[in-house]
């Protein structure tokens, strides 16, 4: 039949979408691969795969209903696999953005067991950031 091979993309809604746009390329090095403003859509580059933003207020993103707010949010959390995962540069870095992050985790991902980073983004999405999986 098919097999999956990969995460094509994933879509977040957003109440600020330039804000949480500078947000993924600033901080996290996504880059805008195309932009759709009159569905006020952005496609972000994010390794092999894409992070879509949709603004709540342009035509996609209304038919998704209200802005996620403090009672809900637009999804539990993404994940990206980064390399090099080096975390005290990458704590540095972070900080330098004004960025918290959770305690170093110990997480299964799509390799196996590995390090991971929880932040948030500016509208609260939860982000984890994942090193390679661990040799065992």
């Amino acid at each position: 039949m098919f097999s999956i091979e990969d995460l094509d993309h994933i879509v977040i809604r957003a109440a600020d979408l330039e804000r949480l746009a500078a947000f993924y390329c600033d901080v996290l090095g996504c880059l805008v691969e195309l932009r759709r403003d009159d569905l006020g859509l952005v496609h972000l580059r994010a390794g092999r795969s894409l992070i879509d933003l949709i603004a709540v207020d342009g035509e996609l993103g209304r038919r998704g209903g209200a802005a996620a707010g403090s009672q809900g949010r637009n999804l539990d959390h993404l994940c990206l696999r980064i390399k090099p995962f080096e975390i005290d540069r990458l704590r540095a870095h972070l900080k330098a953005h004004g960025i918290e992050t959770s305690s170093l985790q110990h997480n299964y991902g799509a390799e196996g067991y590995g390090p991971s980073l929880y932040l948030q983004d500016p509208e609260g999405n939860l982000v984890e950031l994942k090193g390679p999986a661990e040799a065992h």
